[in-house]
């Protein structure tokens, strides 16, 4: 039988040439580039969403890390996002509150004028603390402030003189001394009492004195009351004075803030309520700093500001965010997104031993940084860090940001903080992720629906046609120049461009991850030789074999346990019921294939086919439905008219880690049916591929490792011409198999198999067409029935036989009741 005509042709075991139609040497000559690569789709996406304005366009880019997500996503923004001019991004400033110090007011400016704003205001502090004093101690002022004085003194004389008029009946008279305002006894010639005289009095004398003061102390209540009243007025008008004095030099500033800044009603008010405080502090701007007290606690050696310094850090400005050097679309990458990096965050100072912080303390976040622009968040990230993703959709949804501790959004009070008033936001988020998170999200959090209606998806593959294989050669010649590297000669260039068909698995597509590609081009470049001024294909070969080898342990492990059969496995004859499966397996990011031995095992009985790996829990979901399908099958071909009365196992010899996956599910059938007929198969053949229940050879993954996995096998054990590998016909697009597989194919010593039914796989593996299979299982089948029926007679007879034995005991049995009974 001829089964020549299932071999795959040597021109498909691999891609064509890529650039026999791009004329150059080098990548020397090339113009680099940094242009995005075969993402039409994810691209077309992103600049849609870069248009739409409304709220709720926020953009999602979905795909594999390396296939330049970021970094493709920031170049797209940049070329394609409109520059906001210095009139729509805004500055934004937090300011004392002096209605209620505890939420700080934040004020909006154009570009550029928040730092102006607060060097402005600076400025006027430090001006009125140098010219108030000069105010205070002009000869103007010294002239109010006496009058003021004078007043004061004259009232006072008026009342005490009316106070004595009323003490002197009583034997005393008022007086002002050091001590205060004293009352003392009087002669009867209306002397005043000396100490010298007083101390000569008898004792009951002084008692009645003393009597005599306290009732007139009592008695001359109401002008001691006058006098602490006139003294009140002197202190209020002496107030009124300062801040009428003060009042023109700040009005003045005043004025020249609000001519400047007025136009803004909220940085009117705050303007007003500035000038209005310091009027009323205005006793703080009197003293010219020479005058200042030194701080008692300096004196323990414990440093402290100055009080008068704190005092005036409530008319200062936090220039919160500041855009005036900003000459292009803001763009902010945040690796680091948790709460406090996302939302701002207020600050604590340690001051002898207290946590303290003011409006000053207040720190932006990611979102105000990029407010009017961009803002770019890897997912994971996000999702990773506590109260992130609560933060951030609050934010979107109420277009502010509100800065606050998670001590209140835990529930606890730990000290004292502020409440700063939230800035409007304006800014489109980008968030960067996989499939699996937007699925997430999308499925179970309605607001991400509502808050990310656009979805860019980088595929993690490309069209190998001229265009994308002109813009990878750019891409590395762009990365020669900018990571000053030795240039590609053309011959490297067509290495690396099949390595990235390689790993793209498909002849007529090249790999998105271009990540990878660029490893490959460093480590081209480090092992070339210094004697070549150009990367060759050999060193990019070298690269990639380094590559392999430096995660390769363990297939070679597994290949040393084939080499000294420690791991059975049959290259040459033939057997019944066994046949070798094809598996990937990998460590890390590589993989590789490995052949395993399958075998079947089939007797009388109705259980149909037994997995034994699911039996013992070691068998996956998908090869569990793979081996139901057998049965299915089976029952389709060989059990229409009457049952399977049989019982077949099948199992994965040696295997010890389990099994996964229906790539294997037609190499089963193949057992089982050699197992039913009792007809051996070629153990020559390797195979792969699943099956329908309709018997279609289906593709699968993974083809070209496990073809060289096979391989790699037999150049251990030893090329006899007649091994190989049979794969579903739909993967010969994906056959980009080594250069020394191709070679052995060329000279007869491998063979490779396309099918696409399994009665072609039966042919090649049994040297039989399915006609004749068919019969052998059938005569089989019918063989296994009568042995089936004939056992269920017997039992049928058997169960007969202990029935009619148990009637005829209980005959018996009802007859000595009765006789008993009589």
């Amino acid at each position: 039988m001829n089964i020549d005509k299932y071999k795959v042709k040597i021109e498909d075991l691999k891609t064509k040439k890529a650039l026999d139609d791009i004329s150059f040497n080098t990548t020397e000559e090339i113009s680099p580039t940094r242009d995005i690569i075969g993402q039409d789709r994810a691209v077309q996406a992103i600049e849609f969403g870069l248009k739409m304005k409304q709220k709720g366009y926020n953009i999602y880019v979905a795909g594999y890390s390396g296939v330049g997500r970021t970094s493709y996503t920031h170049a797209l923004i940049k070329k394609h996002a409109k520059y906001k001019g210095k009139n729509e991004l805004k500055d934004w400033v937090y300011v004392n509150n002096f209605k209620n110090s505890n939420e700080p007011t934040s004020l909006c400016f154009n570009s550029g004028e928040g730092k102006i704003f607060k060097n402005d205001i600076d400025d006027i502090i430090e001006k009125l603390k140098n010219e108030m004093p000069k105010i205070f101690n002009s000869k103007e002022y010294e002239y109010h402030n006496r009058l003021l004085m004078s007043e004061l003194e004259s009232n006072i004389q008026n009342i005490i003189e009316e106070l004595n008029e009323f003490a002197k009946p009583k034997g005393f008279k008022f007086q002002v001394t050091e001590k205060g305002l004293m009352s003392i006894p009087m002669k009867e010639d209306g002397t005043l009492m000396q100490e010298e005289e007083l101390g000569k009095l008898t004792a009951i004398d002084v008692r009645k004195l003393r009597e005599d003061g306290i009732k007139l102390n009592q008695d001359s209540k109401d002008y001691i009351d006058k006098i602490k009243s006139c003294e009140d007025t002197y202190k209020n008008k002496n107030i009124e004075l300062d801040k009428n004095v003060g009042r023109s030099l700040v009005g003045f500033y005043g004025q020249y803030l609000l001519n400047k800044y007025g136009k803004d009603e909220k940085t009117k008010k705050y303007i007003e309520y500035l000038c209005d405080d310091i009027v009323n502090n205005i006793s703080k701007f009197k003293s010219d700093g020479d005058e200042q007290q030194q701080n008692p606690m300096a004196l323990l050696g414990i440093m402290s500001p100055k009080s008068d310094e704190k005092f005036f850090n409530k008319y200062k400005v936090n220039l919160f965010i500041d855009n005036s050097e900003c000459n292009d679309c803001k763009i902010i990458i945040e690796n680091n997104p948790t709460y406090y990096n996302l939302a701002g965050a207020i600050d604590y100072k340690n001051e002898i031993g207290a946590l303290t912080t003011s409006f000053m303390e207040i720190k932006p976040g990611a979102l105000h940084k990029a407010n009017g622009g961009y803002l770019i968040i890897n997912v994971k990230d996000l999702l990773s860090n506590p109260f992130s993703w609560d933060c951030l959709k609050r934010s979107l949804k109420t277009s502010k940001i509100a800065i606050e501790s998670l001590n209140k959004q835990l529930g606890y009070v730990v000290t004292s903080t502020l409440k700063p008033e939230p800035i409007e936001l304006d800014i489109k988020v980008i968030l960067v992720g996989d499939g699996y998170f937007y699925s997430l999200l999308y499925h179970h959090e309605e607001d991400f629906r509502n808050l990310f209606k656009i979805m860019a998806d980088f595929d993690i593959e490309i069209d190998r046609n001229k265009e994308n294989i002109y813009k990878t050669v750019q891409l590395i010649a762009n990365k020669c120049n900018e990571e000053n590297l030795k240039h590609f000669d053309k011959l490297a260039v067509e290495k690396l461009i099949a390595y990235s068909a390689r790993m793209s698995d498909h002849k007529d597509k090249l790999t998105a991850r271009f990540n990878k590609i660029v490893d490959i081009i460093y480590e081209a470049d480090a092992v070339s030789s210094d004697e070549n001024m150009y990367v060759t294909q050999e060193d990019v070969q070298k690269a990639i074999d380094q590559k392999i080898y430096r995660s390769n342990k363990y297939e070679e492990k597994l290949n040393e346990m084939f080499k000294d059969g420690t791991l059975l496995i049959d290259i040459d004859g033939e057997k019944v019921g066994q046949i070798n499966g094809l598996a990937v397996m990998g460590t890390g990011e590589y993989s590789f294939g490995k052949p395993s031995k399958i075998t079947a095992s089939t007797y009388k009985g109705r259980s149909g086919v037994i997995n034994i790996e699911r039996e013992i829990k070691q068998s996956g979901s998908i090869h569990d439905k793979g081996v139901l399908i057998l049965g299915g099958y089976l029952g389709a071909r060989y059990g229409k008219e009457k049952p399977l009365s049989i019982t077949t196992s099948i199992t994965f010899e040696q295997n010890y880690n389990g099994v996964d996956g229906d790539s294997a599910s037609s190499t089963e059938l193949y057992a089982i049916i050699s197992s039913i007929a009792d007809i051996p198969i070629k153990q020559c053949i390797a195979v792969t591929g699943s099956v329908s229940q309709k018997g279609e050879i289906q593709p699968i993954g993974g083809i070209n490792q496990k073809i060289e996995g096979f391989f790699d096998v037999c150049k251990i054990k030893g090329f006899t011409g007649n091994q190989g590998v049979m794969m579903p016909i739909q993967n010969v697009k994906n056959l980009l198999l080594k250069d020394e597989v191709i070679e052995a194919v060329k000279e007869g010593k491998f063979n490779i198999y396309a099918i696409s039914k399994i009665e072609e796989g039966l042919e090649i593996l049994t040297g039989k067409n399915i006609d004749k299979i068919d019969k052998v299982v059938n005569e089989t089948l019918e063989k296994y029935r009568k042995l089936d029926k004939e056992n269920r007679e017997d039992e049928g007879n058997k169960k007969k036989k202990e029935a009619d034995k148990r009637e005829e005991c209980e005959d018996n049995l009802n007859d000595k009741k009765d006789i008993n009974i009589k």
